[in-house]
């Protein structure tokens, strides 16, 4: 276990060093002027000179780099906005919770749905629940989830008045000026946008987990388990259950991205102010460091749940240790 540790790791530097160097490389080329947007269209060439040499623009593109990395690795630092000086680090941190808060919101609910419906379908085949259950997931994959977000929008929130159609409330550290505060504000505000993401995925995961169980059920240690006599129930939970859900366990690690990304959407259509929201702010003004900085969290985020993954994975698994 130690060994494969070790491995998963270093891989695991590897990728965060190569996307550190794809994102750095991608914004490098970017043909625009970073010093014109930081010191204004109406300065002088020698104040965006000086602007350039301050921002350490005028380096070579390798040593710009190694210092931005250096800077992330040793202080954690992403540098500064271009644009209002302020810390990256201190934007990042701001937005971070309100999109945490709906990529595990709608995880939580993918696998509440998800999980029971696949099972119980692939227990039921060809039956109205099993019927039903297919017809969500064509509905799931094929709606866009801004669609989604608006219809829901109106219907639960706008018509029907259960849940607010837009806005975030913080959990810990309430603002004294601050219209909302605490958990049951937090999940009030939150379950539609919440629920919006989660119905996209869960179409996708309905139809991995029946796939899987029935799979499972045809298995030769099934059908040795049923002739040995054990009860229905124990042959699903310790030999179907157990076998079928460790795909499962992969595909929340690698899915974490894919939320990270439909979360841009259902953050503009609830006016969530998150990472999709800092992200496309600053690219209405060109702010590379708070754009790069939010690529960045987002990529080192994936990489440590895919990690987080492997390692469960392997625990759950002995056999993937060997590999």
């Amino acid at each position: 276990m130690a060994r494969y540790l070790v491995r998963r790791f270093l891989w695991a530097c590897v990728l965060f060093i190569a996307v550190t160097f794809v994102t750095y490389v991608i914004f490098f080329v970017v043909p625009a002027n970073p010093a014109r947007l930081a010191a204004g269209q109406s300065a002088t060439p020698e104040r965006v000179h000086e602007v350039e040499k301050f921002l350490g623009l005028d380096q070579p593109f390798y040593v710009q780099y190694l210092k931005f990395l250096k800077r992330l690795v040793l202080e954690g630092s992403m540098g500064q906005s271009f644009v209002t000086r302020q810390s990256v680090n201190e934007e990042i941190l701001r937005a971070a919770p309100i999109t945490a808060s709906l990529v595990f919101g709608a995880m939580i609910l993918v696998l509440s749905i998800s999980i029971p419906l696949g099972i119980f379908s692939a227990l039921r085949p060809r039956s109205l629940l099993d019927r039903a259950a297919m017809i969500y997931v064509l509905i799931g994959i094929s709606l866009p989830s801004f669609w989604i977000g608006l219809v829901l929008s109106y219907l639960v929130g706008f018509r029907l008045g259960w849940t607010p159609i837009a806005g975030y409330c913080e959990v810990f550290s309430v603002p004294e000026a601050a219209a909302c505060g605490g958990l049951w504000d937090w999940a009030y505000h939150m379950i539609l946008p919440c629920l919006t993401l989660a119905m996209v995925v869960a179409g996708t995961y309905v139809r991995f987990v029946r796939a899987e169980v029935m799979d499972t059920l045809n298995m030769d240690f099934v059908r040795t388990a049923r002739a040995k006599g054990a009860p229905e129930r124990t042959v699903i939970r310790t030999h179907v259950l157990r076998n079928a859900m460790l795909p499962v366990v992969t595909m929340v690690g690698m899915d974490i991205g894919l939320l990270l990304g439909g979360a841009i959407f259902i953050e503009a259509v609830f006016g969530l102010n998150g990472l999709g929201g800092t992200a496309l702010e600053s690219i209405g003004r060109f702010d590379l460091p708070v754009l790069q900085g939010v690529v960045i969290f987002g990529a080192v985020a994936i990489i440590i749940f895919s990690l987080v993954v492997d390692l469960l994975y392997a625990w759950i698994d002995p056999r993937i240790r060997l590999t």
